[in-house]
């Protein structure tokens, strides 16, 4: 019993969430955690939340579909270059074009991308979150 406690406590701590954002995107909601862990290191986690209806009228019943990563510091630099690349990849092979879909909550506008810059391994003024409540 007293090992259970333990790890439990353990577990409560490794889980403090120092810093947390959410991000709204149609049907999916992306949280960026801030966590210590119990060590005292600093550590980014990214869940995405999914809601999933099953069924229909009365019977419907909403469930969730997360994923987690979990990045490290030490990872950073690697991350967010490779990150950029990826997104920059993407706007430049497919320009951005306004959903014609109603049912789905409309997109916020994107802005303007500056010029990526991969050598320097730092995140850029492309990444602005903008957060509906």
């Amino acid at each position: 019993m007293d090992d259970f406690k333990k790890k439990s406590a353990v577990e409560a701590y490794d889980k403090e969430i120092v810093f947390s954002q959410s991000v709204k995107a149609g049907k999916r909601i992306y949280y960026l955690d801030v966590k210590r862990n119990r060590k005292d290191e600093l550590f980014l986690a990214i869940t995405e939340s999914k809601k999933i209806f099953n069924g229909e009228g009365d019977d419907a019943q909403v469930s969730y579909e997360k994923h987690k990563i979990f990045l490290y510091k030490e990872d950073f630099d690697k991350f967010c270059r490779s990150l950029n690349e990826a997104v920059a990849f993407i706007k430049e092979s497919q320009p951005y074009e306004p959903p014609t879909n109603t049912e789905e909550e409309p997109a916020a506008s994107e802005p303007e991308v500056p010029e990526n810059s991969p050598e320097t391994g730092q995140l850029d003024e492309s990444f602005k979150i903008d957060i509906d409540f």
